[in-house]
């Protein structure tokens, strides 16, 4: 197995999709594609009393008008989790009905649906369906939510607790915090917010001439919607459903599971055997797509004399929206980073899952990561405050050495390897955390608070953590010496059309042209990963490693057949087969040429030169850093400006540096995003969305953020033959925490001891109206 060649390629994927020649959802235009619109609730929460579509079914252009009483041949997206409720019984079965039926439980909740020519029609047809409903009251934040009188989500579940989820040893820190030198507490919470991805959801559908449901759809995991929607749905054998997911415009853990939308478009397609298409707007995508992140945390982190990590407690009470379904479980999946790159002895955590009349939460980049991070990198810095030592000092003096490797921390996690105060190190120098005070100095005299925020990040990747996927790859030496490669993985916007491409061409020795990309297919593979978890190099570059190396050791025999030399004598090089020592060679497409005649087939084998590679981790990665974030708020305004930003990954082997500086790149404006401003906000009373377009919700800017200093470390990991730990979420999991803690330290000498998310300039400005210090 060679190991990954580091070099900076460019992006090969870009040229088509920056010039329109990209093939997403909303392109295809196969002849009588209809159009689907759906009818959705204008309540949080109401009964339905009367569906009328008569005078919707009368508009010219439409097609059809269905509501949950035509749906009797498909079923619903099946709620419930494996975790239990306070009492030790199940989480509760929320099964999610395509359209709502008698009720309805946030505003956007699907009711009818209006099949038409065109999408004018179908909206006119839309607003002609009469709905009668009865409001009722709705509990939109979490805590209200549990209390005593809050309206019940669903009667059956009448304090709205989803599951009760608990680890770790809760008497030991209880004890070990009792008895601590210093005990620092903490309440505080993390934002909603939404992916907002560049291309909207979106699927359509046909049947095909095979008969099959074929299903073309912005999908991060086409397999997994494939499985879901066969065996959940429709109740067919997963190969009488083909998936097939192009250009995917951005992803975030948004687009995967079985979403209403997709199953929707299928069912019409086949019962008006036609295709049909449903791309949503923006103003669907606000109220519809799963949202994430939103929680209230309760924390305290117990201390020695000598400033050294004794015990953990925390508790998150997760907003999970209006249903409990297996994508709810981000908020415990990922929990155990809260143990962060520290020495603590003891921790103990609970998550609660708490319905809501909002949108369902579910896994958003990090899912789960950023937030694990963020709560126990907060605590520290107030810890440091509390004891007047430097944030710096206090992180060091509790790190994990890496004598300790492997080593299983106090809450589900087992770190295989790592150097974190060599992360903090070079963290240090990169942002010239020496000299930060005079920088403080000098912004202050311009009428700045200025601040700094360090945050030592480490996530779980390649997972899930229990039972870590495999993946799969196929890799077949075509006739004139080019490869195909066709992977399980999926690329929504990442660039593993250039970096799976490059190792396979760094391995052959040809250029990355030689090598053709196929993926997000159903049918080209018998099963695929996806996307997601940060796996793709990981595992799906594994799987393409193996399977490489296998069409190497197929084809060197053949070569040494043609070359009259013993196997063991013939090394590739270049894209062409060597005798050692000689100048004797054979090309690529001769030998690929060779593997199809019999004289080079062994007995048993297939002829040409194809080869698949399967690959399931013994474990996950563990992809660490240190972020710091530099920011100044304007005394006059409140207006947060990111500064300077500095961070060091640990990831592994590398096989692209500029892929993977793109991807920090965008997790860091990400968690940074969601730190400044992004936030979805809901009236108490009526449970609409205040942030439904981009008119209330604040995406961030590419002006607004400066050069970012960046920089990567290998420490390899062993769990597969790459050695690498991955990025796709790296640049997220860090930033929210620099960023809180960089805005925290800039308020802090106006006496402010905590200030949540989001630090809009309005927020800021009130919050440093009503310090205490104002000096």
């Amino acid at each position: 197995m060679a190991t990954i060649q580091a070099k900076s390629v460019r992006r090969r994927e870009d040229l088509r999709l920056l010039t329109g020649q990209g093939n997403y959802a909303a392109d295809a235009a196969p002849a009588g594609m209809a159009v689907a619109i759906f009818l959705r609730s204008p309540h949080a929460h109401a009964r339905i009393e009367r569906i009328d579509t008569a005078a919707a079914r009368d508009v010219p252009g439409v097609i059809a008008v269905y509501t949950d009483a035509d749906l009797t041949d498909v079923a619903p997206i099946a709620g419930g989790i494996g975790f239990p409720r306070p009492d030790g019984g199940p989480a509760p079965k929320t099964d999610r009905l395509l359209l709502a039926r008698d009720r309805v439980r946030f505003v956007g909740e699907p009711v009818a649906l209006v099949v038409a020519c065109s999408r004018a029609a179908g909206l006119e047809a839309a607003e002609a369906i009469l709905v009668e409903y009865a409001g009722l009251a709705v509990a939109t934040e979490p805590m209200a939510a549990m209390q005593r009188d809050a309206p019940a989500v669903w009667d059956d579940v009448p304090d709205n607790i989803g599951f009760l989820w608990k680890r770790g040893d809760a008497d030991g820190t209880d004890a070990a915090l009792a008895a601590a030198a210093h005990v620092t507490t903490l309440r505080f919470a993390v934002s909603r917010v939404t992916a907002n991805s560049l291309e909207p959801r979106g699927a359509w559908a046909c049947v095909a001439a095979d008969g099959r449901i074929e299903v073309h759809a912005s999908h991060q995991s086409p397999f997994a919607l494939r499985n879901g929607m066969a065996s959940g749905n429709f109740q067919l054998a997963p190969t009488d459903i083909r998936v097939v997911a192009g250009d995917v415009g951005g992803s975030f853990g948004m687009k995967s599971g079985v979403h209403q939308e997709s199953v929707l478009v299928a069912w019409a397609a086949r019962r008006l055997n036609r295709p049909v298409r449903w791309i949503a707007d923006r103003t669907e995508g606000f109220l519809t797509d799963e949202q994430a992140r939103e929680m209230r945390i309760s924390a305290s982190l117990g201390l020695d004399a000598d400033g050294r990590f004794t015990a953990l407690k925390l508790r998150w009470d997760v907003n999970l929206g209006a249903y409990v379904s297996g994508r709810s479980g981000w908020g415990v999946g990922n929990i155990g980073g809260i143990a962060g790159v520290y020495l603590i002895p003891l921790i103990a955590a609970e998550v609660c899952g708490v319905l809501t009349h909002t949108v369902p939460t579910a896994a958003y980049r990090g899912a789960g990561r950023p937030e694990a991070t963020y709560a126990i990198e907060r605590l520290i810095d107030v810890a440091a405050s509390e004891l007047k030592i430097s944030p710096y000092e206090l992180r060091r003096r509790n790190l994990i050495p890496p004598s300790a490797m492997p080593y299983k921390t106090a809450l589900t996690f087992t770190y295989d390897c790592g150097e974190f105060e060599a992360n903090m190190a070079e963290a240090a120098g990169l942002s010239d955390l020496a000299s930060f005070e005079q920088r403080r100095t000098e912004a202050a005299a311009r009428g700045k608070l200025r601040g700094i925020g360090l945050c030592n990040c480490i996530e779980v990747a390649g997972g899930p953590f229990l039972r870590p996927a495999k993946d799969l790859a196929t890799l077949r030496l075509a006739a004139d010496g080019s490869l195909v490669l066709r992977s399980g993985s999926m690329s929504v916007g990442q660039g593993l059309e250039t970096t799976m491409t490059q190792l396979v061409a760094d391995r052959f020795g040809v250029a990355p042209e030689q090598v053709r990309w196929e993926g997000g297919d159903t049918d080209l593979l018998p099963s695929g990963k996806g996307n997601g978890g940060s796996g793709a190099l990981c595992i799906g570059g594994s799987a393409v490693a193996l399977a490489v190396d296998k069409v190497i050791d197929k084809a060197r025999r053949i070569a040494a057949e043609l070359l009259e030399a013993a196997v063991v004598d013939v090394e590739l090089t270049a894209g062409r087969f060597t005798i050692a020592g000689t100048d004797r060679s054979v090309a690529l497409a001769d030998v690929a040429a060779a593997a199809h005649g019999p004289a080079h087939i062994s007995p048993g084998e297939e002829a040409g030169l194809v080869e698949s590679g399967e690959f399931t981790p013994t474990a996950v990665t563990f992809p660490n850093g240190t972020h710091v974030c530099e920011v100044e708020i304007d005394r006059e305004t409140g207006v947060t400006e990111i500064v300077r930003y500095s961070a060091v990954e640990e990831l592994g082997r590398v096989l692209n540096p500029m892929v993977v500086a793109g991807q920090i790149h965008g997790g860091v404006v990400q968690g940074v995003g969601q730190a400044l401003g992004e936030v979805i906000l809901h009236d108490p009373d009526s449970g609409q969305m205040l942030t439904a377009s981009f008119m209330d919700y604040q995406m961030p800017r590419a002006s607004e953020y400066p050069d970012f200093r960046l920089a990567t470390r290998e420490v390899p990991t062993a769990v597969n033959p790459l050695g690498a730990k991955g990025v796709g979420e790296a640049g997220t999991v860090g930033a929210l925490g620099a960023a809180m803690n960089a805005i925290n330290d800039a308020l802090a000498p106006l006496g402010i001891r905590h200030f949540d998310m989001p630090a809009t300039p309005a927020r800021v400005w009130a919050a440093m109206q009503g310090a205490t210090g104002k000096g």
